[in-house]
């Protein structure tokens, strides 16, 4: 599974090298990853996950189910505009290459409309 979310995490920074992976030089699981983009909504990114068949969770696993953002990334001093967007995404035993390669099609999709967006273009 640490390869796969390794794998995940490279391509999510190939992408959009703005990307913050948090705990990244950390321990930790090797099967969940956080992560955001300034100035990305977590509820957007769900939403589009979700449209694409992949289920995400916004903020950390101790705050599911709330709108607001992480109080723990908040105490790490992780700027209001980059918790705002912080997106969990957690590998499953049955996880393979194939779904990881899907996850990243929809975060290209995702921030390619993203990258419109803020340069002022209708996605």
């Amino acid at each position: 599974m640490l390869a796969l979310r390794n794998r995940l995490e490279t391509g999510l920074r190939a992408i959009s090298p703005q990307a913050a992976i948090f705990g990244a030089a950390a321990d930790r699981l090797p099967n969940t990853t956080l992560f955001a983009v300034e100035g990305m909504k977590a509820e957007t990114a769900v939403i589009a996950f979700d449209l694409e068949g992949i289920a995400v969770s916004s903020g950390a696993a101790c705050s599911s189910g709330k709108v607001q953002p992480s109080h723990v990334l908040a105490a790490m001093g992780i700027s209001p505009p980059l918790l705002r967007g912080a997106v969990r995404l957690s590998l499953g035993w049955t996880t393979s290459d194939a779904d990881v390669e899907r996850c990243l099609g929809a975060w290209r999709k995702l921030s390619s409309a993203l990258s419109k967006d803020q340069r002022g273009i209708a996605a």
